[in-house]
């Protein structure tokens, strides 16, 4: 039928804690909650909105304007043929009475050694580090610092199996000492790592790791996800505390 509706879904996982928050800012931007998967910490949140159909005259207009483009751009690649044919009767001897470069080759220098960010030496992210896990400080910080590298104490909040896999695995991590009782700053999220990844350092090595586990972190920032509450780090090394 003409006037059916027709809706564009979307699937939303969140962390424990975090499910208003979502809900509220997804249906701000026109999505409807549909049905809601309540896990151990986890939740999955299902929405749908209408799709916006393109107005016809819009689509014939965009049609338009490109066969108008291409022709444009046949022309005018046309014209720069001959241009480059009259060009080319000139070159061959300007080419024969140019002298050999004599400038020095730029000297190379070292690359300043990659300051690590801590809360002690920067107090951005000494704040980021005590604020909401969907505030709007954490998609600040990783606008900013991107690729940057970050160091601080925390613990292993969640350690779910990525997918399938037995030997690879999401890690939620929380700032602090408070394991799965964390409700202080980001949640800061390894995604598909396994236990080698996380370069584990120290005095005592242990041959498996846990939730409540604390560690020093060492990890690249990554994106945040604004969604689901999720800053996302790249393990550089972990130190055993």
């Amino acid at each position: 039928m003409a006037d059916e509706i027709k809706y564009e879904y979307k699937t939303v996982q969140t962390v424990r804690g975090t499910d208003s928050l979502v809900i509220s800012k997804m249906q701000k931007d026109g999505w409807e909650l549909v049905e809601r998967g309540q896990g151990r910490l986890r939740s999955t949140l299902e929405f749908r909105r209408p799709k916006n159909p393109l107005p016809r005259l819009l689509i014939a207009a965009s049609a338009a304007a490109f066969v108008t483009l291409a022709i444009v751009i046949g022309v005018a690649a046309a014209f720069s043929d001959e241009d480059e044919k009259t060009d080319g009767a000139g070159t061959s001897t300007a080419t024969a009475s140019a002298k050999p470069s004599t400038a020095p080759s730029p000297t190379t220098t070292e690359p300043a050694a990659t300051e690590v960010i801590t809360p002690q030496n920067n107090p951005e992210f000494a704040r980021l580090l005590k604020a909401d896990s969907c505030s709007e400080a954490n998609l600040n910080f990783a606008t900013r610092y991107k690729g940057k590298t970050i160091e601080f104490n925390g613990s292993i909040v969640d350690m779910a199996p990525h997918g399938n896999y037995k030997t690879r695995y999401d890690f939620l991590l929380g700032p602090g000492d408070e394991g799965p009782k964390t409700a202080v700053g980001p949640a800061f999220k390894y995604e598909d790592a396994g236990v080698s990844d996380l370069k584990l350092t120290g005095k005592k090595i242990p041959a498996a790791v846990g939730e409540g586990d604390k560690f020093r972190f060492v990890a690249v920032v990554g994106e945040f996800n604004a969604t689901q509450c999720l800053f996302f780090l790249d393990p550089v090394s972990t130190e055993i505390r």
